[in-house]
């Protein structure tokens, strides 16, 4: 008796977890949105969650201190810009560092070369009309997925933007959510850090790395006065 009433008691938990953690909402284009959540950790031990984050989007941890996401429009806006800048920067990072291992060049110079090169082959294109060309290629990417009225297709396309096929499985789709948006905070994080180290140091992260290596006591951050002023 005790054991069913134990069961019985885990079962009504279950359920009653599962029906707070339920949320419904209607996304701009009037379509109705409906998610379960499962437990989360949070970004803080003992921190309270608010309560329109239920663990049901990927790498959901509380953190919400400006409130940017109590409106579901709104929270549905900066879940996707985020998510388009986490990609923007894992490339970014990927090419900064990529690029000067390889001995082509660096991030800072690049820029300021009168001719391009990539990966050590020269472009054939000035960079006033190279620019051009990549304002006008993003202006027509970014107008072809504004056409997108689905919010999970705006942020998760599919199709020929999923060449290995992550998204057949659903599990496995929820876990690469988790560890894309993982990696995309890291590398909005570091690529700041490469634009600020960049202007307090003047040179790369992989210069400032070996001068660091080669002497640790007098090349670091509290011995930048850049950095540090006082």
């Amino acid at each position: 008796m005790a054991f069913a009433l134990s069961s019985s008691s885990s079962l009504v938990a279950r359920v009653q977890f599962k029906q707070r953690a339920t949320r419904t909402f209607r996304a701009s284009n009037g379509n109705v949105m409906k998610t379960v959540a499962s437990a989360k950790p949070m970004w803080l031990p003992g921190a309270k969650s608010p309560e329109y984050l239920d663990g049901s989007l990927p790498g959901d941890y509380g953190f919400d201190p400006l409130g940017l996401g109590k409106d579901p429009a709104s929270l549905a806006r900066v879940r996707e810009a985020e998510l388009i800048h986490s990609r923007w920067c894992m490339l970014a990072v990927t090419g900064m560092i990529s690029v000067e291992a390889l001995g082509f060049g660096d991030w800072i110079s690049a820029p300021l070369q009168e001719t391009q090169t990539y990966f050590g082959q020269e472009v054939p294109i000035p960079s006033g009309a190279l620019i051009a060309i990549e304002f006008l290629a993003m202006a027509f990417l970014e107008a072809k997925r504004n056409d997108e009225t689905d919010p999970e297709k705006r942020c998760y396309p599919g199709g020929p933007f999923d060449p290995l096929g992550y998204s057949k499985n659903p599990e496995s789709f929820e876990m690469m959510k988790k560890k894309e948006i993982a990696n995309g905070r890291l590398a909005m994080l570091a690529t700041l850090g490469f634009f600020i180290q960049g202007a307090t140091t003047g040179t790369t992260p992989l210069a400032n790395l070996a001068e660091h290596i080669a002497d640790p006591w007098t090349v670091s951050v509290a011995r930048n006065a850049t950095a540090l002023p006082w």
